[in-house]
């Protein structure tokens, strides 16, 4: 009865056999597949699917190159701020520290300080290529840098999640995998027990049915951990198939991403790299090409022509020193026994009178001597007596320059205060004309000592033209009439002694205090000054037609072209004068203005 009862569990646990061997292979097979199909595309998510750890060190190489670059173009960067740093104190320790009138007019200092600026310039270009690259590169690289490395770190984090959760999938399916195969393990043990006993006609129906009941609940358990692991198998090549599928190749993909996106930034800064420099090569080949003109400038006839300017004297050269006869008084015996005197006939003649001494001929000659060697220092004086007369006239004239332009800023600003005042006494309300009245006083008294100072120096330059005048007549008559006793003596020139220099009466006068008569006959006195016709500085057109009823404005019909002779001072009036010579005020805004360029009488008032 025992031996007839046997359940056909054999075919089962073969048909379990074979579904574990199934699901072996079935893992190589998926993989076989994507790798298969993966190959018709370059993308890193199918062709890399199994290269995590290489991509997460290719990565960092690429972020690490690109930081290395950065650096590479931060030291470039100091490199051209050094060098520019550099070529301005170059040029700044070159550069002269005098005033202007003190600079050197030769050509070849001129070109040299051309040269400096063009230098100076290059220096600036220099720090914009620097200002670039720190810009446009090095700020750029260090920013995309940062962003690069925090996109590295969130997908390689999504890598190592996705693989965490298929590495927790593929030990829950190795768990149920080993528990099923315990459990068929088991269920065999259990079967041969059972067969052994079934076959055994001693054993006991009861061992029989204890071990048909162990045997049919092993299989039950095995049926179970079977299906378990069927569950867990399935669920795992799903997720496997999502992970290789889905989740690596768009992980994998943004990586990609992101390293092409570093490839392609590295190439668009080697560009501005670049750029940068060929930006300014334009500016700096203005600055080579200022070099070469100022090379072209110096010339050495101008540079010999201001040195003779710079240094003429203004002297003639000094004249032969006479033939002193000191044996005059001396009597000879001739060999008729008759007494002969050295004396010439006529010296004899002539009227016996004292004779030059010669040290002073001698000590006045050496005052010409300074010429060839170094001059004895003098005071600086007012009238520049202490100067050679060329040099001396040149003073003089620059000093009557500045003194006439401080007279017409005077006159300017005291016709502004007489036309304010005007202002004040028909409208009280916009101030107290008594209130100018100190003001315009001292404008008048700066204006007479600005007078009689150009009346001195005019004085003493009319000396010094004379006297070069003179000289130069004298020089002419030597040329046609040169004889051994009638050459001028250099006497007359110069001599250091300023007392004996001007033959001239000097006027000495100290500016007049307000209120008090001019004593002075050779001072000008406003008056005088007011009817000089004042120079034309440009021209105008009328606008518009202006009646001028007021007292000192000027009558004009359209489109008529009057003369500009003093500009709108801000209350807008312009003085002009019509062809006739008739003189007034116009408005400023009724006229079309043309200042003549470079005129004498051209004042701007800002």
């Amino acid at each position: 009865m025992l031996g007839s009862t046997r359940p056909p569990p054999a075919d089962k646990l073969q048909e379990l056999r074979g579904s574990l061997r199934r699901t072996r292979a079935g893992k190589n097979c998926v993989r076989s597949r994507r790798t298969q199909n993966g190959r018709t595309t370059m993308s890193w998510g199918t062709e890399l699917w199994d290269q995590f750890d290489n991509l997460d060190k290719h990565t960092q190489w690429g972020i690490d190159f690109l930081d290395r670059y950065a650096k590479f173009v931060k030291e470039r960067l100091d490199i051209e701020q050094n060098y520019a740093k550099q070529l301005r104190n170059l040029v700044k320790k070159y550069l002269p520290k005098r005033s202007k009138e003190e600079e050197p007019r030769f050509t070849s200092c001129l070109s040299f300080y051309a040269i400096l600026t063009e230098l100076n310039d290059y220096a600036g270009q220099k720090e914009v290529v620097a200002e670039e690259m720190g810009q446009r590169v090095y700020g750029a690289l260090m920013k995309y840098s940062q962003d690069l490395k925090a996109d590295r770190k969130h997908h390689l984090q999504e890598g190592r999640k996705a693989q965490q959760f298929l590495d927790h999938c593929w030990k829950q399916m190795d768990n149920s995998k080993k528990k099923f195969e315990r459990e068929c393990k088991e269920a065999e043990k259990s079967q041969v027990s059972y067969e052994r006993l079934d076959n055994d006609i001693n054993a006991t129906k009861s061992d029989v049915e204890k071990a048909k009941a162990q045997f049919y609940l092993r299989t039950h358990m095995a049926d179970e951990s079977k299906n378990e692991y069927a569950a867990q198998l399935q669920n795992f090549n799903a997720e496997q198939w999502k992970h290789f599928n889905n989740a690596i190749p768009h992980i994998f993909k943004n990586l990609q991403d992101m390293d092409q996106r570093r490839t392609v930034k590295l190439g668009e800064t080697y560009r501005s790299f670049a750029e940068a420099e060929r930006r300014v090569v334009p500016i700096i080949s203005k600055c080579l090409d200022g070099m070469v003109s100022a090379a072209k400038a110096v010339d050495d006839k101008k540079d010999s022509a201001i040195v003779v300017e710079s240094f003429k004297s203004g002297f003639d050269p000094p004249g032969d020193f006479p033939f002193e006869d000191f044996s005059q008084n001396l009597s000879r015996t001739g060999s008729d026994g008759t007494i002969s005197s050295n004396t010439p006939k006529g010296d004899r003649d002539a009227a016996p009178g004292p004779r030059p001494d010669p040290r002073h001929t001698i000590s006045k000659a050496k005052n010409k001597l300074w010429l060839f060697g170094k001059k004895p220092k003098a005071p600086s004086v007012e009238d520049y007596s202490h100067l050679p007369p060329e040099q001396r006239r040149k003073r003089l004239q620059q000093r009557i320059d500045e003194l006439n332009k401080e007279l017409q800023k005077e006159i300017d600003q005291r016709d502004a205060l007489n036309k304010m005042k005007d202002v004040y006494e028909k409208n009280p309300q916009m101030g107290d004309p008594n209130s100018l009245q100190p003001k315009i006083s001292e404008t008048m008294c700066n204006m007479e000592r600005l007078r009689s100072e150009i009346h001195r120096h005019e004085t003493w330059l009319s000396e010094v033209e004379g006297k070069q005048s003179s000289r130069d007549r004298r020089h002419s008559a030597d040329n046609h009439h040169h004889t051994p006793q009638g050459r001028e003596s250099p006497e007359g020139s110069y001599t250091e002694d300023t007392s004996q220099e001007h033959h001239s009466p000097q006027f000495h006068s100290s500016p007049p205090q307000p209120g008090q008569p001019n004593a002075d006959p050779l001072e000008f006195d406003d008056e005088f000054d007011d009817d000089d016709p004042l120079p034309v500085i440009g021209h105008c057109k009328a606008l518009y037609g202006f009646d001028g009823q007021n007292e000192g404005t000027l009558v004009m019909a359209e489109d008529e072209v009057l003369y500009i002779i003093e500009e709108d001072k801000g209350d807008g009036w312009t003085r002009a004068r019509k062809q006739s010579g008739e003189e007034g005020y116009v408005p400023t805004t009724y006229v079309e203005i043309t200042m003549e360029k470079n005129c004498k009488g051209a004042v701007t008032y800002i």
